[in-house]
C-alpha cells in the first residue's frame, strides 16, 4: 500500500510516544474498554488516540467490533517495535540520571508468583531498605511466569527478575537469593487424602492423576526426570491448587503457599519425606549492557537483605556500583 503523509517516518515527538504508550496499554489489556482503568482516561479518548496513531502511521493496527479486539499483522509488528522503543526511551532517561550522578527514575522488577508467603524471601525487606536509600526512585513490581520474566529482562522491559532456577542463558546473569520446598498435596475426595502413607513413593505417584505446570520450570523438569505424566495442565500455582482442591488430582505446591489450605483441612501433604523437591530462586539481569546505577543499587540491597537473613554471604558477590 502507498503511505502518505506519515509523520513518524519523518520525526518522532512526545505526542507519538504518548500515542504508542496508549496503544501498548490497549494491547496488553486486551482491548480499549479494559484499558480504561489502566490508563484512567475515557474510552472515547482511548479510541481517538489509537485512531490518531493509525493515521500518523498510515496503518490499520487493530480490529474492533462484535468479534472483539484483535491486532492486525501490522499492529503486532508495531506493538513489538513500540516495546523496544519505549524501553530504549526509559533506558535513556535512566542514563541521564546516571550522568547527573543522582539515583532516580523508574525501576521495573518482575517476580515469579506466590513468593510473598515464603519466609525465606526477603523481597519486601529489600524494598523497604531501598526506598529509604533512594526515595526518589519509582519502583514497579510485576508478577509473571518464568518465561515472561526471562524474555522481559532480555528485552529490557524489566531491569531485574526473580525466578526459580531451571535453566541458564548466556544472555543473563544469575544470583541465588533464597529457596523453596515443594510438597505433594491431595484434598478430600482423593483416595490418598485418607490413605496411610507408609511406603508411598515415586512409582506410586506415576499411577495417580497429576496436575502440573505446563511450561518449562522445576515442576516440569521433575515430571520428566521421574517419568510422571501430566493429567491436568496449569498455568500457575493457583491453578494447580484448584485442581488439587477438586479431589481429582494431586499436585506439587510450595509448602508455605499450601499451609493455609492444610490448616483449614482442605489439603494434606502426601509422603512429605519422599515426595518433595527443592527450588532455588535466582535474581536475573542482563549480561549486557550493564545495568544502570539504580538497578545495581537495588541488586545490592536485594542481595544484602537475603544474605543477612540467611546468616551468610550470597553465593556470588553482587555487582559493584558503577
Amino acid at each position: 500500500m502507498q503511505v502518505r503523509n506519515v509523520a513518524l517516518l519523518g520525526q518522532l515527538g512526545d505526542v507519538d510516544l504518548r500515542l504508542l504508550r496508549v496503544f501498548k496499554s490497549v494491547v496488553e489489556c486486551g482491548g480499549m474498554a479494559a484499558a480504561e482503568l489502566e490508563l484512567n482516561i475515557a474510552l472515547s479518548t482511548i479510541s481517538r488516540h489509537v485512531k490518531d496513531l493509525e493515521t500518523r502511521l498510515g496503518l490499520v493496527l487493530c480490529r474492533r467490533g462484535r468479534g472483539g479486539f484483535g491486532l492486525t499483522p501490522e499492529g503486532q509488528q508495531v506493538y513489538e517495535a513500540a516495546l523496544s522503543l519505549l524501553s530504549a526511551t526509559e533506558s535513556f532517561r535512566t542514563r541521564l540520571h546516571d550522568i547527573h550522578r543522582r539515583l532516580g527514575g523508574d525501576l521495573h522488577v518482575a517476580l515469579f508468583e506466590k513468593t510473598i508467603s515464603n519466609p525465606q524471601a526477603r523481597i519486601a525487606s529489600a524494598i523497604a531498605s531501598f526506598h529509604r536509600q533512594v526515595p526518589s526512585a519509582r519502583l514497579h513490581l510485576h508478577v509473571g511466569s518464568i518465561g515472561t520474566i526471562e524474555r522481559g529482562v532480555i528485552d529490557g522491559q524489566f531491569q531485574l527478575g526473580i525466578i526459580p532456577e531451571h535453566r541458564s542463558s548466556e544472555l543473563l546473569c544469575y544470583q541465588e537469593l533464597f529457596g523453596e520446598t515443594m510438597l505433594l498435596y491431595a484434598a478430600p475426595g482423593h483416595p490418598w487424602f485418607e490413605q496411610p502413607q507408609a511406603g508411598l513413593g515415586w512409582d506410586d505417584l506415576r499411577r495417580q492423576k497429576l496436575a502440573a505446570l505446563g511450561y518449562h520450570s522445576p515442576n516440569m523438569e521433575l515430571a520428566h526426570s521421574h517419568q510422571l505424566e501430566r493429567a491436568a495442565t496449569a498455568s500457575d500455582q493457583e491453578a494447580v491448587a484448584t485442581f488439587i482442591l477438586s479431589g481429582c488430582f494431586v499436585g506439587f505446591l510450595p509448602d508455605h503457599y499450601a499451609a493455609a489450605f492444610v490448616q483449614a483441612g482442605r489439603m494434606r501433604a502426601i509422603a512429605p519425606a519422599v515426595l518433595r523437591y527443592h527450588c532455588r530462586f535466582m535474581a536475573i539481569s542482563r549480561q549486557s549492557p550493564k545495568g544502570s546505577r539504580l538497578t545495581q543499587a537495588f541488586q545490592q540491597t536485594l542481595y544484602a537483605s537475603h544474605a543477612s537473613h540467611a546468616g551468610h554471604r550470597p553465593s556470588q558477590d553482587p555487582p559493584a556500583l558503577g
